[in-house]
């Protein structure tokens, strides 16, 4: 089985981005505890600040299915509420061979 590469953006409003910091900090450190998740990284563009990115290494796509379904990722949402500027979106990703 080959690993899973995710990209993921998370639009935040800017009066609610410090406050986000802590929730997706929480995020990210209990899914690198997850069995099945290689890497996630959490990082904010440069860009475009308040979008905060995570670049995520999975062993295939059944361990980010299960990712979705555990309590971290709802309670990120939840804390989210209404400070998402847009939607989250959630890119798993197939390489280009050429």
């Amino acid at each position: 089985m080959s690993e899973l590469n995710v990209v993921a953006t998370i639009p935040v409003k800017p009066e609610h981005v410090e406050a986000m910091r802590g929730p997706l900090n929480q995020l990210a450190e209990a899914t690198r505890r997850e069995e099945g998740c290689v890497a996630y990284d959490l990082y904010e563009s440069a860009a475009a600040p308040g979008v905060f990115v995570t670049v995520e290494r999975w062993t295939g796509q059944d361990a980010l299915d299960a990712h979705m379904k555990t309590p971290h990722v709802a309670a990120a949402f939840a804390a989210a509420g209404d400070a998402l500027a847009g939607e989250v979106a959630i890119h798993p990703l197939t390489p280009v061979e050429g």
